[in-house]
């Protein structure tokens, strides 16, 4: 597997000024804390690394975003976490480039670091900048971040795969200016997915749910056109447009709801793909709700139920679902079966990822929600790759460009 991209391994960085960029954006609680240290624990050997080197590293790294402005916030938990985790002294300054960080930044000492405010603080990297403005990475050198951090960074490491996706000043633009290298874990998640996608073990068994269906149908066509998917579980709300695509109506309370978010236009893409690949898919044959306090299933003949929100699969399509991973070469999941924070509705998802857990065929999960729901009811070690990526992984395995790659890549 070539692609054309350095890696920091094996590059003298001694007495270097390395600016490091990974992904550290972590899920936290109504109190601000993190509550899962996934992409921090991957972010830890290149860390060492660099560190060992006798690097001085100046890390940028993101939390939170315009979209979900309830997590932008402070990164100095982050540096406790990856000091603690590494044994390296990561000190934080709540600065990205000013004057206070350039200071920091210029008195490193070789194997120090240090992460900078959060890069979200900066209106030019923001997601609404990146949609509105879409700057290409050479204009992208007259924004703050790069006109400041230029003048004191020697070399570039981006092992930030999760936001390849991003079309951002701190993921494309310094490539433009510096040797730039990604790091192992870049690699790995590459490796990972075009594992998926090009040399998996037969059969191959996407199992797809959640709420965020564009990326369930940003992924199927794809997989199902290269012949890389043999089989489709479709779980969650993916689950419930199957079935409506396959003339199942769930009821009135359901199907508003499904309006009201602007779901239903998926209604007609899964039919699409009905035609042409209606043997792929394993759609949900009972479905479960709540009635006055306990969990209910019904089986899809004897729908609709007007009045229900169905927020788990029932126990004969979990059953389905144990068979079909239990013969695949190869399983890809992203997203939960259920509502899974709802202990009425967090069987199928528990028994789901048992089944994957316990799997011969080699299993990669992506995605932030998906990740939180397996560490939930699993040893996540029992996983053969944990993915830190979501919306770059669902790029990916939908045939579209990344940005960072095609920054990356050597010319």
């Amino acid at each position: 597997m070539e692609i054309g991209i350095k890696s920091i391994i094996g590059v003298d960085v001694k007495g270097k000024t390395v600016l490091f960029r990974p992904d550290i954006n972590s899920p936290i609680d109504s109190n601000g804390k993190i509550v899962n240290r996934n992409r921090l624990e991957k972010t830890v050997p290149t860390l060492k690394y660099l560190s060992e080197g006798g690097a001085k590293i100046a890390i940028i790294a993101h939390q939170g975003d315009t979209l979900d402005y309830q997590n932008l916030i402070s990164m100095a938990e982050h540096a406790e976490i990856l000091s603690e985790l590494s044994g390296v002294r990561v000190d934080y300054i709540d600065d990205v480039a000013g004057d206070a960080a350039i200071a920091k930044v210029k008195a490193l000492k070789e194997g120090e670091a240090v992460l900078l405010g959060n890069l979200r603080y900066l209106t030019e990297e923001v997601s609404t900048f990146e949609k509105d403005v879409k700057l290409t990475p050479k204009e992208m050198l007259k924004t703050y971040l790069v006109r400041r951090l230029k003048e004191v960074a020697d070399i570039y490491v981006n092992d930030a795969f999760s936001a390849a996706h991003r079309n951002a000043p701190s993921m494309v633009a310094f490539e433009e200016l510096m040797p730039s290298y990604a790091g192992p874990l870049f690699f790995r998640e590459y490796e990972a997915l075009w594992k998926v996608m090009n040399s998996a073990d037969k059969p191959v068994v996407f199992v797809l749910g959640g709420a965020k269906i564009s990326d369930a149908f940003g992924m199927m066509g794809k997989v199902l056109k290269d012949g890389i998917a043999d089989k489709i579980l479709a779980m969650g709300v993916t689950g419930v447009v199957m079935r409506l695509a396959e003339g199942v109506k769930v009821g009135a309370k359901y199907e508003k709801w499904l309006s009201d978010h602007d779901l239903t236009v998926f209604v007609a893409e899964a039919k699409e793909l009905l035609k042409d690949y209606s043997d792929k898919f394993v759609s949900p044959v009972d479905f479960a709700f709540e009635e006055e306090g306990v969990r209910r299933e019904v089986t899809s003949d004897k729908l609709p139920l007007d009045d229900k929100m169905f927020l788990d699969i029932g126990e004969k399509s979990i059953a389905l679902f144990e068979n079909e991973i239990s013969k695949a070469g190869t399983i890809f999941v992203n997203g939960p079966a259920g509502v899974y924070e709802n202990e009425l509705f967090s069987k199928g998802t528990e028994r789901v990822w048992k089944a994957v857990a316990a799997a011969k065929g080699y299993s990669v999960i992506g995605g932030g929600d998906t990740v939180t729901a397996a560490a939930k009811f699993v040893d996540i070690s029992d996983i053969d790759y944990v993915c830190t990526a979501g919306g770059a992984m669902v790029r990916f395995l939908s045939g579209k460009k990344l940005p960072l790659i095609e920054a990356m890549t050597v010319r």
